[in-house]
């Protein structure tokens, strides 16, 4: 079991029966939308901040249905000194964009469609709203993790956080395309 209430197991049979986890210990709710909930959850400030510089607020208000992996303010945190910074300067904005994007996927995809869609190469592959493509791989545990262009692999930490306009899977790293 990890921090935000979610096992390997939950990721492996499609989340939490009934309700929807928590995040960073805050309630998320499947009639919010992907904004909404990320403005409760202590752990997305940095996301949030993101998706307000980038000009990203209504897209991902809009219908959708999309799915998000959402990283994490110590995601960021981990990232090269001064790249985050260097990326929510005005100038930066489209490079920024692009970051964020490459962690967007049109659809609604869940857990349990990553893990059933999973191909004969062992990974279930996706083409983000960047361009960009992303691939899924489950481990002998039951992890699963998601791999963007530059070959850098991050455990989704909480999975099917369902919205009204979509799914956010919590991922541990920044997602970069290439």
């Amino acid at each position: 079991m990890d921090s935000e209430g979610t096992s390997s197991d939950d990721m492996a049979s499609g989340g939490m029966a009934g309700d929807n986890p928590t995040v960073g210990g805050a309630a998320m709710y499947a009639d919010r939308d992907i904004i909404e909930n990320a403005m409760e959850s202590p752990v997305h400030t940095t996301l949030v901040a993101a998706v307000q510089q980038a000009g990203l607020v209504e897209t991902l208000q809009g219908e959708g249905p999309f799915t998000v992996f959402a990283p994490t303010d110590d995601a960021f945190a981990a990232l090269p000194e001064g790249t985050v910074d260097s990326l929510m300067m005005d100038e930066n904005r489209d490079q920024l964009a692009k970051v964020l994007t490459a962690h967007v996927v049109p659809g609604a995809i869940t857990a349990g469609d990553i893990v059933a869609g999973i191909g004969a190469d062992g990974f279930y592959h996706m083409d983000t709203v960047s361009g960009d493509a992303l691939s899924a791989q489950q481990t002998d545990s039951g992890a699963v993790f998601i791999y963007d262009e530059s070959g850098n692999a991050y455990e989704v930490t909480t999975a099917d956080v369902m919205q009204s306009n979509g799914v956010i899977h919590v991922v541990e790293g920044v997602l970069l395309p290439r």
